[in-house]
């Protein structure tokens, strides 16, 4: 029990995993017996659930927002990739620098530009997704990019390497976990912009316009469970972005701190 109190401590992973279900077990009984008065209760949100599945299509919902979500991240991955790949030319250095800028902006305007340019609802969701995902996925490669330590690229140039050999073998391949890290990351955002999107787009239902009907009709019970679906949607694809890293680049965990 000590070593769950003890700064970088390793706890056996029997220990750490029962610490994992007695702190859940605790956080559902609290639900179950001392409900907040405007918050439903376990049972409620349970009902609402079923509910939800079996009449108003949740599953159906999830997976068409969980389409659109894999389409954006995977054109705003190659995107990214190709503008942080990009700041090896001092020429474009300017362009990442802004795009990382851009993520400031907010979207209720740039909606409807790009409403103007497209012809359809699914298009402007998925470039509203797109530049939301590719803004912040710029920021982060773009550090990985820079932190290249000057003692790495001189170890290629001694193994009588090119610069354009150097920057592929040490910053494109030898990064590649670390871009892995940082896509993980960011696809937060693409589920934090899919809610908003698909409530100004209704033509495709989605996850987002389940939600937005709930709370629009103060079905609280409702907006609890599907909030809980998303979460563990999330918490899913997160796992499988760590599985596909260890696999990927078992020597990247070899570099973590013990």
């Amino acid at each position: 029990m000590k070593t769950l109190f003890t700064p970088n401590a390793q706890p056996r992973r029997s220990l750490f995993l029962t610490m994992v279900v007695a702190q859940g077990a605790i956080l559902l009984l609290l639900w179950l017996f001392l409900p907040l008065q405007l918050f439903p209760s376990l049972g409620e949100v349970f009902r609402s659930l079923g509910d939800l599945i079996t009449s108003q299509g949740l599953i159906q919902e999830l997976w068409a927002s969980m389409t659109t979500a894999l389409q954006a991240l995977a054109a705003a991955t190659v995107l990214a990739l190709g503008i942080s790949y990009l700041t090896a030319l001092p020429f474009f250095r300017p362009l990442a620098y802004a795009a990382t800028k851009l993520r400031y902006l907010t979207l209720t305007g740039l909606t409807f530009f790009m409403a103007l340019m497209l012809s359809s609802g699914h298009q402007v969701k998925l470039s509203v997704l797109i530049f939301g995902a590719t803004v912040y996925l710029v920021t982060g490669m773009t550090s990985v990019i820079l932190s290249t330590t000057q003692e790495e690229m001189d170890h290629a140039r001694t193994l009588g390497m090119s610069e354009w050999r150097s920057f592929l073998e040490v910053v494109v391949l030898g990064k590649l976990a670390d871009m892995l890290e940082v896509v993980r990351q960011n696809f937060a955002i693409v589920w934090t912009l899919i809610t908003l999107v698909e409530t100004l787009y209704q033509s495709e239902g989605g996850i987002g316009l389940l939600l937005y009907k709930q709370n629009r009709y103060l079905h609280l019970d409702g907006v609890v469970a599907i909030q809980l679906v998303i979460l563990a949607t999330g918490a899913a694809q997160d796992y499988a972005f760590v599985l596909l890293r260890r696999v990927f680049f078992p020597y990247a965990v070899l570099t973590s701190a013990k």
